[in-house]
């Protein structure tokens, strides 16, 4: 079966996380640090927006995947993912501007957290309304 939305969303993020990788490169091969981030702020908070992409964004991407496999209406499950692509961005656009508290890394969090409460609230929906 294909999902032509999850896929999309899965492409769209792929490139996200190759420009997050990428920015990591050029920053290492700046401050010549191999492993770790050195002395380097925003090495450092390179390599954290790296890890908080990872660390979210599959899961979101396996919800999104149950959700079209179950057959979520499209309009959810696009707006879903773009909530969830517009959420990556915010966040690291909020990390680079600052690794303290601000409005595009709270957009960020928030968007992130609320796909991933809604598409589980509509799994766990969906397991009990066909049980």
């Amino acid at each position: 079966m294909i999902l032509p939305v999850t896929s999309l969303f899965a492409a769209l993020l792929t490139l996200l996380y190759l420009v997050l990788a990428v920015r990591i490169i050029r920053l290492r091969w700046r401050d010549r640090v191999g492993i770790g981030n050195g002395e380097a702020v925003d090495l450092q908070a390179a390599v954290r927006i790296h890890g908080n992409f990872i660390e979210y964004v599959p899961l979101a991407l396996i919800l999104l995947g149950l959700m079209e496999l179950n057959g979520a209406n499209p309009v959810l499950l696009y707006g879903l993912g773009g909530l969830l692509f517009l959420a990556r961005i915010n966040h690291a656009i909020g990390l680079t501007k600052s690794v303290g508290v601000s409005v595009y890394r709270s957009i960020g969090v928030l968007g992130t957290f609320a796909m991933l409460l809604l598409a589980a609230g509509y799994l766990i929906g969906f397991v009990i309304g066909n049980s």
